[in-house]
């Protein structure tokens, strides 16, 4: 996760100092259920782990994931650098939430480490590795939380899936997930490749979990939806490598309170997320963290041990707990899911365009589900071909616009009807002029090649800054600059036409490198490259047609450099 604070505690040390041991709960006290429903996430290295004993015995919390496990070369030790099973801090705190009744979940990795796969290269020693984990905690769920550039690591991908067939094989009862980086469109191209390195290496991740957070999309992200949103566009993506998983394969991970761009996941965002999850059947709902989920208190600001939001405290927990045991728990009731791929698109007047609606089975056996749409425009209609499908299978959905529709963006509902019950998702058309983009009047790009030597008037963040090398043209460009915990980011409002369409185009190179627009209008997309390349960002403004053009790295990477940006 991205705030996760590695620090020995005082208790810890007092433990030690004690010669204080603690006898961990024997394999096969966990729960019975194969799938733990709610799970937050624990900072086991950062002292605050007093709410989660009163959240197990005051708020029904039945599991969670205690992080992080880190792998050291060949060894692995907790967060605050002491060994596992052998942690005189973190080892009492798991053995006492046991004895209360909850199950846990060992995560490794986080944004400040890596699990053993990614640090280790001897096959034997990983699976020996999380053999231990397994045999010292007594637990049949393990975590694995993958981040920045070893998400990109393709080796280590390999060596962890080999790890996990070799560990289900001697471990029958054993369930994995793996954690990862999301945006609301869905994984990143890395994180697709670890789905196809299971694939290949002929198994199955139980729970894809995504960490529905930090989009560095504007603090103005309706974060209930852009969960909503990244769940659909992963299932989808996880769907194109095995048509076997569901949403019960599916973990759905938000960071409570502020998040670290500066938008906020509010408690009625967490109702959002929780209504989605019972009514898709979703497989684990979890948070970042159960030591934040409490109010700042005096002149307290610290995201590791608080939300930075007005909230009871363990509100969050109270919020999800009522899916604990629900449908994501594998029911035996006949459901299904919808996704559409994808989610949005445009067509100009009098053209037309498509996308495939999915269904799955989320429980039960496969039935009959048709199709309908409503809340399109006068002068727009949808078809689905075939009309209706059997779970499992898919449509193709069309959308034809006409000449005389005016253009804008509309929400369309899409409704998959059983005979027991019905979901929807939203599909978003955006009507485009005939005439072409951009017709109308409106702003352009000021020192869109940066040859003025300065960012202005660009506003950016941290240290980024307009440099003389490297440049795509001319003599300068902009260098944008992440931190080991935020992004990089230089922003430039404009005033565009109304409701009309627009290209963004620019030259970037470097480790994800994002541009996009926000405001009255959100596109974006992005590279992985250490050579220039042109990214292309399609729009259509709102009725003010303001927007803020952006260009922005990503969290613990290397420079990210930018030139010769268009708007037309």
């Amino acid at each position: 996760m991205h705030l996760a604070r590695f620090a020995a505690s005082a208790c810890a040390l007092a433990l030690a100092a004690t010669g204080v041991t603690v006898a961990l709960a024997p394999a096969g006290s966990a729960a019975a259920s194969s799938v733990y429903s709610v799970a937050p996430y624990v900072d086991m290295s950062n002292s605050q782990e007093g709410l989660l004993d009163t959240a197990v015995t005051g708020h029904g919390l039945k599991a969670y994931t205690a992080a992080f496990v880190l792998g050291e070369g060949c060894t692995q030790i907790w967060g605050d650098t002491l060994p596992i099973g052998n942690d005189s801090y973190t080892d009492p705190e798991i053995a006492r939430a046991k004895s209360e009744g909850a199950s846990v979940i060992i995560s490794s990795g986080g944004a400040s480490g890596e699990p053993l796969a990614w640090t280790c290269s001897t096959q034997s020693s990983i699976d020996a590795g999380y053999q231990a984990i397994i045999d010292d905690y007594g637990v049949t769920q393990l975590d694995f939380d993958v981040e920045g550039a070893a998400v990109a690591d393709t080796a280590a991908a390999a060596r962890q899936m080999q790890a996990m067939k070799d560990l289900k094989a001697s471990n029958p009862n054993l369930r994995f997930s793996m954690t990862l980086p999301v945006l609301t469109s869905g994984l990143t191209n890395d994180g697709v490749n670890i789905l196809k390195a299971a694939k290949n290496a002929g198994i199955k991740i139980d729970v894809v979990n995504i960490m529905t957070m930090d989009y560095y999309a504007g603090t103005g992200t309706e974060m209930g939806q852009a969960a909503l949103s990244a769940a659909r566009a992963t299932l989808a993506q996880m769907q194109s490598v095995d048509s076997g998983y569901t949403y019960a394969d599916l973990g759905i991970t938000p960071m409570i309170g502020k998040n670290d761009d500066g938008s906020t996941f509010t408690l009625a965002d967490a109702q959002t997320v929780e209504s989605f999850a019972a009514q898709n059947g979703v497989g684990r709902l979890a948070f970042w963290s159960a030591n934040r989920d409490q109010p700042c208190s005096g002149s307290a600001n610290s995201l590791s041990t608080c939300s930075e939001i007005s909230q009871n405290s363990l509100a969050f927990t109270d919020a999800f707990v009522p899916y604990e045991g629900g449908s994501g728990g594998g029911g035996t009731t006949t459901d299904f899911s919808l996704s559409l791929s994808p989610g949005s698109a445009s067509a100009a007047q009098g053209g037309s365009t498509t996308a495939t609606v999915a269904t799955a089975v989320t429980s039960g056996g496969a039935e009959s589900v048709s199709l309908a749409a409503s809340g399109a425009p006068s002068g727009v209609s949808v078809s689905f071909s075939p009309a209706s499908v059997t779970s499992g299978g898919s449509s193709t959905l069309t959308a034809t616009v006409g000449s005389s529709v005016a253009a804008g963006t509309y929400p369309v509902t899409v409704t998959g009807t059983a005979a027991g019950t019905s979901h929807s998702a939203t599909y978003t058309l955006t009507v485009t002029s005939s005439g072409g983009g951009g017709g109308g009047g409106g702003g352009s790009l000021t020192n869109a090649g940066f040859e003025t030597g300065s960012p202005s008037p660009w506003t950016c963040t941290g240290g980024s800054a307009v440099v003389a090398g490297p440049v795509h043209s001319g003599s300068h460009s902009l260098q944008v600059t992440p931190s080991s915990s935020s992004t990089g980011e230089c922003d430039q409002g404009v005033t565009l036409a109304a409701n009309h369409s627009y290209t963004l185009t620019a030259w970037v190179q470097g480790p994800y490198a994002y541009l996009g627009v926000s405001g009255g209008a959100t596109a974006s997309t992005w590279s992985n490259s250490g050579t220039w390349n042109q990214l292309t960002v399609s729009f259509t403004t709102g009725s003010s047609g303001s927007v803020t053009v952006y260009v922005h790295g990503w969290y613990g990477q290397s420079d990210v450099y930018a030139d010769d940006f268009t708007l037309g």
